[in-house]
């Protein structure tokens, strides 16, 4: 493992079971995140969209025919509850906003319960812009109060109780379960741009462990929501990516733990992975994150939750209208900006290196990315190849069997005991 280090170190440049069937009295549960919806209002032909959908490599007619194919799967799944993770917005556009809701708004009508928390990405954002013509040009974003009377009916008009410090809140699942949707980003800090890290208020743990000790008494289960991950997805991530898990990650995950949460159902980092936390007192905490609408591998989740445990399962968009291989094709732009950004990166580093170093570096990099982000990862021989001349570059012995490439348990389809 100690070998292995430095892919891990250099990871760091790229960002500054089975599911069941449905159970008697179980609650269907969709989970999405991060679709970064941006409104057709604020785009048109012209040299700033392509300039934009060139950088993020996201073409934004694909994304709105993605978020319309999962939204009419989800009228035939029927679930009872969509979740929303974050990111609803591209960059926190006010019209974005309005354009997002009203598609909810869609499923709502067809009886479907939605709830949604804040990403990073939403609210008090200083360079929103629409891309008209030639130039991008700043456009209104939206203030906390804004935000909370925009999703009045996804989560806030009828929590049970609410968080005075943040715009986070309770809301009730059965009589026996209860949702804890936490706000974890730092929007009131905003200057010129979002801050991608997050944290928990003090205030809001306070009133977190207040509403966990009351559920424990009342043998009501908890699971709560968030925009930023609560445990490490991947080695080293708390190292090298620490702006994509909450602040003190490990003693807040401990506290929640300790106190009573089960689940923890998270966004950001747009990859599908699940990973379990076991304080040291031997208690256990799930973080589901789900990927991102807005690139590869385009998933969302159906959950069946039950008494006594959640079967979790994943969908993928692999194909849209006029455009059949979307898995395929979006890989490739992924795999594309990755090592844009990889080799950019490593040039600033001023790493000496050879050439073939070089390559054996952003090689790993890239690969490792890719199949983290689809979850269950596995090494296969493309990837194995790459580690190998990586290790022979770098002139250190290493076993594959001894690197942990996927933190248990499994990350697509499973099941989790909540009792």
């Amino acid at each position: 493992m100690r070998n292995f280090l430095p892919i891990f170190l250099l990871l760091s440049i790229l960002f500054s079971g089975c599911a069941s069937s449905r159970q008697t009295g179980a609650v269907k549960i969709a989970v999405i995140s991060d679709p970064h919806f941006l409104d057709k209002q604020l785009i048109s032909n012209g040299e700033a969209l392509s300039a934009y959908e060139n950088r993020v490599g996201r073409e934004i007619d694909d994304l709105h025919s993605i978020l319309d194919k999962v939204f009419a799967d989800l009228l035939v799944e029927a679930p009872d509850l969509l979740l929303v993770t974050g990111d609803m917005t591209n960059h926190g556009e006010k019209q974005s906003h309005l354009g997002f809701i009203a598609k909810l708004r869609n499923l709502q009508d067809q009886g479907i319960r939605v709830l949604v928390i804040p990403g990073n990405h939403d609210i008090n954002i200083p360079d929103a812009k629409a891309y008209r013509g030639d130039i991008a040009s700043p456009t209104e974003s939206v203030t906390k109060k804004e935000f909370e009377d925009l999703y009045a009916s996804f989560g806030y008009s009828d929590a049970l109780k609410r968080d005075e410090a943040s715009l986070s809140y309770l809301t009730q699942i059965t009589d026996s379960v209860w949702l804890l949707c936490f706000d974890t980003n730092r929007y009131e800090e905003h200057r010129t741009t979002s801050i991608t890290g997050g944290r928990i208020l003090p205030q809001t743990m306070k009133w977190a462990l207040t509403i966990l000790e009351e559920a424990k008494d009342r043998g009501v289960t908890v699971l709560g929501m968030m925009h930023h991950g609560l445990v490490e997805h991947l080695l080293y991530q708390s190292a090298f990516f620490p702006q994509y898990l909450i602040d003190d990650w490990e003693k807040n995950a401990d506290l929640l733990a300790d106190a009573g949460l089960k689940v923890v159902f998270t966004g950001h980092f747009h990859a599908n992975d699940v990973t379990m936390r076991t304080s040291p007192a031997g208690n256990a905490v799930y973080d589901v994150e789900t990927a991102s609408l807005a690139q590869y591998p385009f998933a969302y989740r159906i959950m069946m939750l039950g008494d006594n445990k959640l079967s979790i399962d994943s969908r993928f968009v692999t194909s849209i209208p006029g455009k059949s291989d979307l898995t395929g094709l979006y890989k490739d732009k992924l795999e594309t900006i990755t090592r844009q950004v990889t080799e950019r990166r490593l040039e600033e580093l001023r790493i000496p290196m050879s050439p073939e170093t070089f390559k054996a570096f952003s090689d790993v990099i890239v690969k490792l990315h890719l199949i983290h982000v689809k979850g269950d990862e596995r090494p296969y021989p493309a990837m194995k190849l790459a580690i190998r001349l990586f290790a022979d570059q770098m002139g250190s012995e290493f076993d594959l069997k001894s690197v942990e490439f996927d933190f248990p348990p499994e990350d697509n389809r499973l099941e989790i005991p909540l009792r």
